[in-house]
């Protein structure tokens, strides 16, 4: 038998068991954990997390809440009080306005606070749609081409410029025109222009775009006129190259009006054309008289950017007296959209240019919001050509 003074104590004997000392080793870690949060805080204090009361119009949003929402600040909505998955709608659909105050907690106690909105400090753009305009291509307006169907002049003397154009009735205020152009490319860009911008400014799309067709429908249907861009030479040839099929200065005419026909075969239902670059092919006279001499048996009208000003004769045409996003900047272009007002208060129109730019698009649908109230009228870039 065995001796238990020599042994030792019973409880030292219990922890000499390897299954006892296992669990208590676990225990002794479990109680220093708990103990360095009680004297640390918050262990999840350095992960950042979002505080957000939301003011909400209608009171029936408590009731998407699981459970109800607890006493607290008035609008409050507990959060972490939804069920894993549950998706949480406001009122007013999912572009209305959230308003409140957000406290954004990072590490070390450090926060950023101020108040949310969907537009910042600014009213939201209200969106408008325009009357559709008719499908393209329309009869006896196009003929097979190598590429396929390119526009003409109709038997009856119609041409693609009157066809395509978006009817315009003139109030005889000063009127404002804007084209948007390098759509096409970028899917977001595109849909956003064609979405969000009033119907009355004119969308311009690249040639080489893939799905151009489907492009060129969707902004017609929702009542944007199109222009399609025709890349030429630039000053800083070869160095900026656009593209195969870009005009060049020294082009023969014959192939300056083939590959003028290729890139208008790419789509139907524009009303005109309008440069892609081109800084050396549009002061080349030979070249730009082929170019317009081609426009002018299919019926289209020019509208360049600036850099053709007062170049392009025969042909319905238009130059824009500034690129409201060349300052690419909030303020850049209000300034430069104030500066159109003045030029159309001044001489009865003005015309302007601009990219794709998703502060571009934003800022333009703001300032046309208004633009009826201060006396002018925004008209589509058709509407102040000339011959």
């Amino acid at each position: 038998m065995p001796n238990p003074a020599a042994e030792g104590p019973a409880w030292l004997t219990t922890l000499s068991n390897p299954y006892v000392g296992a669990s208590a080793a676990a225990a002794l870690v479990v109680v220093a954990t708990l103990a360095l949060i009680a004297i640390t805080g918050d262990p999840r204090a350095g992960a950042p997390s979002l505080r957000i009361p939301l003011q909400s119009p209608d009171p029936s949003i408590a009731r998407l809440l699981r459970p109800a929402t607890p006493q607290g600040a008035p609008g409050t909505v507990p959060l972490d009080g939804l069920a894993p998955g549950q998706e949480l709608t406001m009122p007013g659909g999912a572009d209305a306005p959230i308003q409140g105050q957000a406290v954004i907690t990072l590490p070390q106690g450090a926060s950023l606070g101020g108040g949310v909105s969907t537009s910042a400090t600014q009213a939201p753009v209200v969106h408008t749609v325009g009357q559709p305009l008719a499908p393209a291509p329309i009869a006896g307006l196009f003929a097979p081409g190598p590429g396929g169907p390119l526009p003409v002049i109709a038997p009856d003397g119609r041409t693609p410029f009157q066809a395509y154009a978006r009817p315009f009735h003139d109030n005889g205020k000063p009127k404002i025109a804007l084209v948007i152009g390098g759509l096409g490319l970028n899917a977001t860009a595109t849909r956003a222009a064609i979405e969000r911008l009033p119907p009355e400014v004119t969308l311009s799309f690249v040639p080489y775009s893939d799905g151009l067709q489907a492009w060129i429908d969707q902004a017609r249907a929702a009542g944007h006129e199109v222009m399609l861009e025709i890349p030429m030479e630039p000053l800083d040839y070869p160095n900026n190259d656009p593209g195969p099929y870009a005009l060049m200065a020294n082009a023969s005419a014959s192939e300056t009006g083939k590959r003028l026909e290729w890139l208008l075969a790419r789509g139907a239902g524009y009303f005109a054309v309008t440069n892609y670059l081109g800084g050396r092919f549009l002061n080349a006279p030979a070249a730009v008289g082929a170019f317009t001499a081609v426009l002018k048996a299919r019926g289209l009208g020019f509208i360049d950017d600036g850099a053709g000003a007062r170049r392009g004769a025969g042909v319905p045409r238009a130059s824009a007296s500034a690129v409201i996003d060349e300052q690419l900047s909030a303020d850049g272009i209000d300034k430069a959209l104030l500066g159109l007002e003045a030029q159309a208060l001044q001489h009865g129109s003005a015309l302007g240019a601009g990219f794709s730019y998703p502060v571009t698009i934003e800022q333009v649908g703001r300032w046309a919001q208004g633009l009826a109230a201060r006396g002018y009228q925004l008209a589509p870039a058709s509407a102040i050509t000339h011959r």
